[in-house]
């Protein structure tokens, strides 16, 4: 049984910064590609990064390059989003995500398979 839990969101000003994480748990943590999702009220869900584990790369969206850095602990199972310098645009629910490395583009929601049940991110 997968399952992600997501952790660490919040509200801060403009400019602050915020640390969300995933734990995962149930699935071979190595073979995967595990990405952070956001969705705004009135927005569809929109990818905002990924990574593929056993070092294939990362992935961001245009709006976060630059601010937002994500990572993984593989000895914990933990997914990471670091955000940087956070604008009023980030504010949206955030999850995480997970699907098999084979597959379309990163920041297609539709290709993952497993997903967290969110954390909120408020920018003021």
């Amino acid at each position: 049984h997968v399952q992600l839990v997501e952790s660490g969101g919040g509200s801060v000003q403009a400019g602050g910064s915020l640390r969300l994480s995933c734990a995962a748990s149930g699935y071979t943590y190595s073979s995967n590609c595990m990405g952070w999702f956001r969705q705004a009220p009135g927005k569809e869900r929109e990818g905002v990064a990924a990574i593929w584990n056993g070092g294939g790369g990362t992935y961001y969206a245009a709006s976060v390059k630059g601010r937002f850095t994500i990572s993984q602990d593989d000895a914990k199972n933990t997914l990471y989003l670091q955000m940087n310098d956070l604008k009023p645009e980030d504010t949206a629910m955030y999850y995480c995500a997970t699907r098999p490395l084979n597959g379309g583009v990163w920041y297609a929601a539709s290709e993952y398979r497993h997903w967290g049940q969110g954390t909120q991110v408020t920018v003021s």
